[in-house]
């Protein structure tokens, strides 16, 4: 019989509560279950592509097709990935529509037909595919704050369309019952689910909301179209539309920041899947992140070249693959399989472009508060001073000046105004142009001298500071805090050395804190004495010197549990330096 041999991962252990792990074969019964739960989940974000479509003014056959062609780039994105090798990440990652792209997708649409997938998918596709090789090397150029602003943008662009079709607005702004019926419900079950339903509810909450306002429509008569799913066949090949190569050079720019930060996302994908699958996680697969880099560039500038909506990662489906504890890559070749096998079903393509518009509406918000939530979260994940606070809040304040005063663009020249008509792209570039110009003069490295006299303050004072102009993650910072303070107490508890300066560095991925000191280096992590590895009242009944040899190996013990790596070494004649070293 034949055996399906995927390019092998990398040898590392396997977390012991895995049902089936990367590499694991997958019995069949299993294997169809479990891909058709990911399918579904993936499908059920086929409503940005109906957005997007709507919003261009596409017609029933036009959104079939589109959404039959964004069927097979997801499977061709998700069987790359599962796949592995030089052209995949060997994870499974299952794609959906990128909701970053709806609005330019519409406009794109609106402007120049279907076709016009094709340039907007080489746009996007060449650009991963130039950005992947590089992206350790631009990851302090798009750090959380300039990513989360983005983010944060991109939802606050969806939410003038998002309530329109939720409220069913009218070209004199009344408001339709009908539709806030049929939004209510749909966003009433989302919510509910999300917030109250157990974790395997909880993923299908879109799902299931949809089909809540798909049946409240039915019953208010807003469900139209059901006769045209007669007239079509059972099984078919999709319609492909003419590309057309017409596109703004504003476009251009706009699309391509679009694709360098879903690339972003698309590294942190890939870093919870390699987590999930090594018990003995440490740092991210850049070999792999390169890989799943490519899988979507690639299948993206297939399925667009075809008409197909552009993707990215979908993160309900890992935190699918967390619940269901199942990685293995057979489950997304699987699903890349159900996800192409839709795509050649004209009568479930057609019947998804049935949604309602309140239905989408409500989908439309649903994305919009994911992602202004999300891009607020990693915006505050990182400590800011005031390079950070202007460089976020200047970028957010101008997009969303562009978003409710659009008069301040109308004399812009044709070419450029969707670029700076655009409040999202706006936002975006000017977060990165600020957040480059504030780099200038921050330098990586500092130094302070200490003063006994307020020695605790002096120390929390440059941790806390330094971190804010390097961006170092709160967490981090806070461990970094409390661990500089121990140290310090246990040099200055030995009697015979003295504290003289602190200095610290950061590069993005490691944080590294050095205390200089009189005297020899201060012994770390030693083992203890016999009697200070007796019972606490034995230890108070003994020798005072048992005792004090106890107290002075509980700093040593707590470094290392508060620092990743604590070493000590001679720093120059009667100077020493200990060293506390912090991955990011």
């Amino acid at each position: 019989m034949f055996q399906l041999r995927l390019p092998p991962s990398p040898v590392r252990r396997r977390p012991p509560d895995l049902v089936f792990a990367a590499d694991d074969k997958v019995p069949l019964g299993s294997l169809l279950i479990l891909g058709g739960q990911h399918a579904t989940t993936a499908m059920a974000f086929i409503t940005y592509v109906l957005a997007a479509a709507k919003t261009a003014g596409l017609d029933r056959y036009g959104m079939q097709s589109m959404v039959a062609m964004t069927l097979i780039g997801m499977a061709i994105c998700t069987a790359l990935q599962a796949w592995g090798g030089r052209f995949g990440s060997g994870t499974l990652l299952v794609h959906m529509p990128n909701p970053f792209m709806i609005t330019f997708v519409s406009a794109m649409v609106a402007a120049h037909g279907p076709g016009a997938m094709a340039v907007i998918a080489l746009v996007y596709g060449v650009v991963a595919l130039a950005v992947g090789p590089l992206m350790t090397r631009m990851r302090p150029l798009f750090p959380p704050a300039v990513v989360g602003t983005v983010i944060c943008m991109g939802g606050m662009a969806l939410v003038e369309s998002a309530m329109r079709h939720t409220l069913g607005l009218d070209h004199l702004w009344k408001i339709n019952l009908g539709s806030v019926a049929i939004s209510g419900a749909t966003l009433g079950v989302i919510i509910v689910l999300s917030v109250w339903a157990g974790k395997r509810l909880r993923l299908l909450s879109l799902l299931a909301g949809i089909v809540t306002g798909i049946v409240v429509a039915a019953l208010l008569g807003r469900l139209e179209g059901l006769d045209a799913l007669q007239s079509v066949p059972v099984l078919a090949l999709p319609s492909i539309h003419a590309p057309v190569f017409s596109i703004d050079f504003a476009m251009v720019i706009a699309i391509g920041l679009i694709a360098i930060l879903t690339q972003l996302d698309n590294l942190g994908s890939v870093t919870m899947l390699d987590k999930m699958d090594d018990a003995d996680w440490k740092r991210a697969n850049m070999k792999a992140v390169g890989g799943g880099i490519k899988a979507n560039g690639i299948g993206d500038i297939i399925s667009g070249m075809l008409g197909g909506f552009p993707t990215c990662t979908c993160s309900t489906n890992i935190a699918l693959a967390h619940a269901t504890r199942s990685t293995a890559r057979r489950i997304g070749l699987m699903t890349a399989a159900i996800l192409v096998l839709v795509a050649f079903l004209p009568q479930v393509t057609l019947a998804l472009t049935l949604i309602p518009e309140p239905v989408l509406g409500a989908v439309e918000l649903y994305a919009a508060c994911f992602l202004i939530v999300s891009g607020f979260e990693l915006i505050a994940s990182r400590a800011m001073d005031s390079r950070g606070i202007f460089t976020v809040g200047l970028a957010i304040c101008i997009g969303l000046s562009i978003m409710l005063m659009p008069q301040m663009t109308q004399d812009v020249p044709a070419s450029w105004r969707f670029l700076i008509g655009s409040g999202f792209v706006m936002a975006g570039l000017v977060v990165i142009a600020l957040n480059l110009l504030f780099r200038l003069g921050t330098a990586q490295r500092a130094q302070q001298t200490l003063h006994a006299a307020d020695l605790h303050n002096d120390i929390i004072n440059f941790v806390e500071s330094q971190g804010a102009a390097w961006g170092v993650r709160r967490k981090v910072v806070q461990r970094a805090a409390m661990a500089a303070l121990e140290a310090a107490e246990a040099i200055e508890a030995s009697g015979v050395r003295k504290l003289q300066s602190i200095r610290g560095s950061f590069d993005e991925f490691n944080l590294d804190l050095e205390l200089l000191h009189s005297g020899a280096p201060l012994k770390i992590g030693g083992a203890a004495s016999n009697a200070a590895q007796q019972h606490g009242q034995d230890l108070l009944d003994g020798d005072e010197a048992d005792l004090l040899a106890a107290l002075d190996n509980v700093s040593g013990r707590l470094l290392t549990h508060l620092a990743d790596r604590v070493q000590t070494a001679e720093s120059g004649a009667e100077t020493s330096v200990l060293k506390l070293h912090f991955e990011h």
